[in-house]
């Protein structure tokens, strides 16, 4: 990579991060996806702790992108599409707050974005109902474990792999088309 390449970052939460990365992993711009939980009161949290509901984290994505390739509202916009913003503390069968949808913004610009995107969404009425996505700021990220990584390209027999991120990555490749990573090399 080029060292003058200025990155920036982005967590987002949009309910199972198995199927956030999933998605996040074939954009244009984005260097790495790392699956973790944010948002919540204990340190270095376990996937059975944040499963519990108590610790006040969602399940997220950090990732690196690069802006001079894609804009974080472009990142915002395939977000909103690729999980349902208007259902409160859910995502299909997953349910609780670990599943909420949530932008956690690293600056003020990225708050100013995350809000002009969702406002014009909730604008247009392209959805049920209105976003209920919180935009909160960004105070710490906790990697998943390491099984939670790559999970769909790692394993892409798997039940909820074929039944539920399959038609979600094929949904995004067919809307979002163009935003697709041509290269040959992998985002991590």
């Amino acid at each position: 990579m080029n060292a003058s390449v200025a990155l920036e970052t982005a967590t987002l939460g949009g309910g199972c991060f198995w199927c956030t990365e999933a998605v996040f992993q074939q954009v244009a711009g984005v260097h790495s996806v790392v699956s973790g939980y944010a948002g919540g009161r204990t340190a270095n949290p376990s996937y059975e702790e944040v499963c519990t509901g108590r610790t006040g984290h969602a399940e997220v994505i950090q990732l690196t992108f690069d802006p001079k390739v894609i804009s974080l509202a472009e990142l915002l916009e395939i977000f909103f599409h690729t999980h349902d913003p208007t259902t409160l503390n859910r995502q299909g069968n997953d349910v609780g707050t670990q599943y909420r949808s949530v932008i956690f913004y690293h600056s003020d610009e990225q708050r100013r974005i995350a809000e002009e995107v969702k406002q014009r969404l909730n604008d247009s009425g392209e959805f049920d109902g209105a976003i209920v996505t919180e935009i909160v700021p960004f105070t710490s990220f906790y990697p998943a474990e390491q099984y939670h990584q790559n999970y769909f390209v790692d394993n892409p027999s798997q039940g909820y792999c074929r039944a539920i991120i399959g038609p979600k990555v094929a949904k995004f490749r067919q809307r979002f088309a163009q935003k697709l990573n041509r290269s040959d090399e992998g985002v991590s």
